[in-house]
């Protein structure tokens, strides 16, 4: 596996950086990986190369580029945390899905791309990785407790390519009413699945900190592979 930090062209003027995690073999089909609302940080980069050392070309945005560069927060700082909501009150999500667009382009013409990418998001990323579906031709896409998605459901009738969402039962920023809306609004959709994992919080996948629960973890992990080598290859 190789590292390395690379410079995405903005869509819509100026630059981005991006950590780019390739795996060995070749070719590779290429995941998005999108952050929380913590930044790029060693969760995040861990992450991307767990993802790489299963095949993956994993590249991960620094969204926040526009209003601090190299943002990077620690779930267990609450100073880190109160930060972290600071920049997502300031935060566009229109422009950062153009970014993640441009993101995917960057990933399809990879050397060594097989030019089959998707997304996939925690959090702030979760939310993404729905507009990414919604709003991109990524070629598939994972939401890992994604916020606000019942507040965008008008524009599920644009999802075009395969979408999991992984939902926490005990979410505290996604209320029960939020996810009986969410599952009533895309139970239709025949490319839609919803996994919902009783009983666990917010972050249950975050790895290495205080809100990681293994078992649930590790069951939406090997759920994500397959739905990835299903339609990335």
């Amino acid at each position: 596996m190789t590292i390395q930090t690379v410079t995405i062209p903005a869509l819509l003027g100026g630059s981005f950086s991006a950590y780019l995690a390739a795996p060995s073999t070749q070719p590779r089909a290429g995941i998005v990986l999108i952050q929380e609302v913590l930044g790029v940080n060693a969760i995040m980069r861990q992450t991307a190369d767990d993802y790489a050392k299963a095949g993956y070309l994993v590249l991960v945005p620094d969204l926040y580029w526009r209003l601090e560069p190299g943002v990077q927060l620690d779930p267990e700082d609450k100073d880190d945390w109160a930060k972290a909501f600071e920049l997502l009150k300031a935060f566009d999500v229109d422009s950062g899905v153009e970014d993640l667009k441009a993101s995917l382009s960057f990933l399809r013409q990879y050397p060594s791309s097989t030019g089959k990418v998707g997304s996939l998001g925690f959090c702030l990323g979760g939310k993404l990785a729905y507009f990414m579906a919604t709003r991109s031709d990524a070629d598939a896409n994972v939401s890992y407790y994604g916020v606000e998605i019942d507040q965008n459901l008008a524009e599920a009738t644009k999802i075009q390519k395969p979408l999991i969402l992984h939902m926490a039962g005990n979410d505290e920023y996604v209320s029960p009413s939020a996810q009986a809306t969410i599952q009533q609004g895309l139970k239709d959709n025949p490319l839609v699945t919803i996994y919902r994992y009783e009983g666990m919080s917010h972050g249950f996948s975050r790895v290495g900190s205080s809100a990681y629960r293994k078992e649930a973890a590790e069951l939406a992990r090997d759920r994500t592979l397959a739905f990835l080598k299903q339609h990335l290859g």
